[in-house]
């Protein structure tokens, strides 16, 4: 079963946000990788000193096959160093998996699948 780990901007960090609803739908787009034969998980960051050590536990954790990185990290301007450092970090503790990216988090399963 191929596998892949989303890295995402954890919801409950951005201002004016409803993270409670905002995390319901992460969680119901991560249950469709299983409907569609992909073994994931999520891993969740904050733009602050935890990101790093999340990150490189979630990333040890499985020889994932794809790393979706999520467009709230990735299209937000003030998060451009979080960026750089999932997108080396992804390098750096799975240099095997591919590295992916959705374009809102509605269509990780499809950014997953363009690597499977």
């Amino acid at each position: 079963m191929s596998s892949a780990l989303v890295v995402g901007y954890d919801p409950h960090a951005i201002p004016g946000v409803d993270g409670d609803a905002l995390r319901a739908a992460l969680d119901a787009e991560l249950a469709r990788f299983g409907e569609h034969g992909i073994d994931a998980a999520m891993t969740l960051v904050a733009f602050d000193e935890s990101a790093e050590s999340t990150l490189i536990t979630s990333l040890a954790r499985h020889p994932w096959d794809v790393v979706v990185v999520g467009g709230g990290i990735r299209k937000a301007e003030p998060l451009l160093p979080l960026f750089e450092q999932v997108v080396n970090l992804i390098r750096r503790h799975a240099p095997q998996a591919a590295i992916a990216f959705n374009t809102s988090g509605g269509d990780s399963v499809e950014a997953a699948q363009r690597w499977l």
